[in-house]
């Protein structure tokens, strides 16, 4: 086994999880990567990058990440909880089971990971970098599930941070905003199928606003950043001898940040509702009597 230091980071399939295993291992870090498929592994693997299969819903999988980790040489230097997925709809229309699929992977998974790794990282002083999103800190309406567990991230990473900072281990949270990846373009596809899934009564109460939604999502993904650029955020996380508690993502999600701090929640309402003004389609929303939110 290598002495040098090593990195994990999962979610590494795609998007910003493969950008952060490549920039870390051009940084000189042996990177663990995780990827759910022997095909994402072998698009993967290059120099320094060694993908291995993980699944953060799987016991199994973690229970042999950590055996991995206790047989390496080299020093843990941080677990990078990047893993995600991303669903989109009203509140009222989303079923239960989608709503725990989505809390597993999106803030248990992370808790397994993070528990099974802890004692590598305080064996070295690691740190933890958890890959939220602005939608930690803004709930835009049909984001309440992913939001939902993007803020109990953040809970969990505040608590996290407090309880081992004195043990030497450094919490961090990543917030991106819109990021070109597959990830988004698979989010947006799952929006439009819940949608068609709603009852008539749901549609006609929400149907013109998941459309207005996936408009601006669709806007917002187009003009975001790549996922080098979110990868190299997330490398100055690892690597800075002072990180910060919390690194933002693009100009998007260091505004919108930065509106939740000091805005009231009407007033927050009202941009939220800016926001999605021009996406409605005029027609749609006639059609199904379904107003403007904020209106």
């Amino acid at each position: 086994m290598s002495s040098e230091e090593y990195v994990v980071v999962t979610g590494a399939s795609t998007g910003i999880g493969a950008a952060s295993a490549h920039e870390l291992a051009r940084l000189g870090f042996h990177v663990l990567a995780g990827v759910r498929r022997d095909r994402d592994a072998d698009a993967l693997r290059a120099p320094g990058v060694e993908p291995v299969i993980l699944d953060i819903t799987e016991s199994r999988h973690i229970a042999d990440l950590a055996a991995r980790v206790s047989a390496q040489a080299g020093a843990l230097r941080a677990l990078v909880n990047n893993a995600a997925v991303s669903v989109n709809a009203p509140v009222e229309t989303l079923p239960l089971a989608e709503w725990r699929r989505l809390f597993e992977v999106n803030l248990f998974g992370h808790v397994a990971v993070t528990q099974a790794l802890l004692p590598a990282l305080l064996r070295h002083a690691g740190r933890v970098v958890n890959v939220s999103s602005v939608g930690g800190k803004v709930a835009m309406a049909t984001f309440g599930p992913y939001a939902g567990t993007k803020f109990a991230l953040e809970a969990v990473s505040d608590a996290l941070r407090r309880e081992v900072a004195p043990l030497g281990v450094r919490v961090v949270v990543v917030e991106p905003g819109g990021i070109r990846t597959e990830m988004a373009d698979r989010g947006i596809a799952t929006t439009s199928r819940l949608a068609e899934a709603m009852t008539p009564q749901q549609k006609a109460r929400y149907g013109a606003l998941v459309q207005a939604v996936v408009s601006l999502t669709a806007a917002g993904t187009a003009g975001g950043r790549s996922p080098e650029d979110a990868a190299r955020v997330i490398a100055k996380a690892v690597t800075a001898s002072r990180p910060k508690t919390r690194y933002t993502i693009g100009r998007d999600a260091a505004l919108l940040t930065r509106l939740a701090r000091i805005l009231p929640d009407r007033m927050l309402d009202r941009v939220a509702a800016a926001a999605l003004r021009g996406h409605w389609v005029t027609s749609t929303r006639t059609q199904v009597g379904t107003a403007e939110p904020g209106s």
